[in-house]
C-alpha cells in the first residue's frame, strides 16, 4: 500500500536484526542507507567551543551525537565504555552464542590498537601464540572479525595494486567506524594521534560516499650496491567515486626535508593523472607543489565536503 508522505523505519537490537539480513528480507523493495556517526562537520556545527578545542574532544571521544551532551571528560568516557560493553559486545555475545568471550576481548583489544596496520586472520592467530601464548585459529579470528563487521564496529580496508591494477586478497587494514569507541575499549590509554587521525580521514571518505581502498605501488629502485630492487610503497587511501579518484596520504606532521621526501615518494611512483593529496595535521591552506601534489591542513579537509576538488 502506497501512502503519501509517508515514511517507515525498522529498528531493533544489533543482536537481532543486522544489515546483511536487512539486505536479504527487503531484496529488491527498499534501499539500504548507511548512518554514520557525525563527521567532524557536523560535530562542530553545535559544539560550543574552537576548532581546536573540538578537534582535541573529537580525538578522543569521537562522533557519537550524545556525547556532546556529556559536559565532563569522566562523563564523555563512562558513556562510552557502557555503550560499547553493554550494546555492542553483548549484543554479538549474545547472537552468536559466544562460549570463549576472553577470546573475543582479547581480538577487540589487539584489534583496537593496531588500527591501520596490515594484518589478516592467520597473522592474528600467530600473534596470539607467540605473544600471549595462546592458540586460537585464524578461521575463529575470521568470524569473530565478521561479528565486529556486521555490528558496525569495524571497517575492512582491502589492499589494491596501483599499477597492476587489481586487488590484493590479502592483509587487510582495519578501521574503527567510531574513534571514541576505539578509544573507550582501550581504556583511553592509547590515542596516538597519528594513528586516530589516520581513522578519522578514513571515515570521512566513507562519509561522504567514496569507496575507499588502501594502496600499494611497486617500482625498482636502487640500493646501496647499486643494484635494482623491487620495492612496494603504501598508499594510505585510493578513494573512488564514479570517475573520480583520489590518491590520499595521512601525514600528521612533516618535521624535514626527508619526512617530506619519505611521505612523497609513494605518490611519486603513480604515473596516471589522478590527484594526488597529501592531509596533514598542520592548520594550513591548501598548497600545490612541483609535483602536483595538494597539500591539505586536517581541518580545512574535514569542515569543507569539496575539500578534495582543489
Amino acid at each position: 500500500m502506497h501512502v503519501p508522505n509517508l515514511d517507515i523505519y525498522v529498528t531493533g537490537s544489533n543482536s537481532k536484526f543486522l544489515s546483511s539480513e536487512v539486505i536479504t528480507e527487503f531484496r529488491g523493495r527498499g534501499d539500504e542507507i548507511p548512518v554514520y556517526p557525525l563527521s567532524f562537520q557536523e560535530y562542530m556545527s553545535v559544539y560550543e567551543g574552537s576548532v581546536e578545542e573540538g578537534w582535541d574532544d573529537y580525538v578522543n571521544y569521537g562522533g557519537m551525537p550524545l556525547v556532546l551532551s556529556y559536559q565532563t571528560p569522566t562523563e564523555k568516557a563512562n558513556y562510552l565504555t557502557s555503550l560499547f560493553d553493554k550494546v555492542y559486545l553483548s549484543d554479538f555475545v549474545e547472537r552468536h552464542n559466544v562460549k570463549n568471550k576472553i577470546e573475543l576481548d582479547e581480538l577487540l583489544d589487539v584489534l583496537a590498537s593496531s588500527i591501520g596496520a596490515l594484518t589478516n586472520p592467520l597473522k592474528l592467530s600467530k600473534t596470539f601464540k607467540s605473544e600471549k601464548n595462546k592458540t586460537i585459529s585464524d578461521k575463529t579470528i575470521h568470524r569473530y572479525i565478521t561479528y565486529f563487521e556486521d555490528s558496525f564496529l569495524i571497517t575492512k580496508a582491502k589492499r589494491f595494486d596501483i599499477k597492476g591494477k587489481k586487488y590484493i586478497n590479502s592483509p587487510y587494514k582495519y578501521y574503527f567506524e567510531d574513534i571514541g569507541l576505539r578509544n573507550a575499549r582501550l581504556n583511553f590509554r592509547q590515542t596516538k594521534e597519528n594513528h586516530v587521525m589516520e581513522n578519522i580521514i578514513y571515515n570521512e571518505l566513507k562519509i561522504r560516499g567514496y569507496n575507499v581502498d588502501v594502496g600499494i605501488v611497486s617500482t625498482y629502485d636502487n640500493n646501496k650496491n647499486g643494484h635494482r630492487i623491487l620495492k612496494n610503497y603504501e598508499v594510505d587511501f585510493i578513494a573512488t567515486q564514479g570517475n573520480n579518484k583520489y590518491y590520499i596520504q595521512s601525514a600528521f606532521s612533516i618535521e624535514n626535508p626527508e619526512k617530506l621526501e619519505q611521505e612523497n615518494r609513494s605518490l611519486l611512483n603513480i604515473n596516471d593523472s589522478f590527484q594526488k593529496i597529501m592531509i596533514v595535521r598542520n592548520n594550513i591552506k591548501p598548497r600545490r607543489d612541483e609535483n602536483g601534489i595538494i597539500t591539505i591542513g586536517i581541518y580545512h579537509f574535514l569542515l569543507d565536503e569539496d575539500s578534495l576538488n582543489v
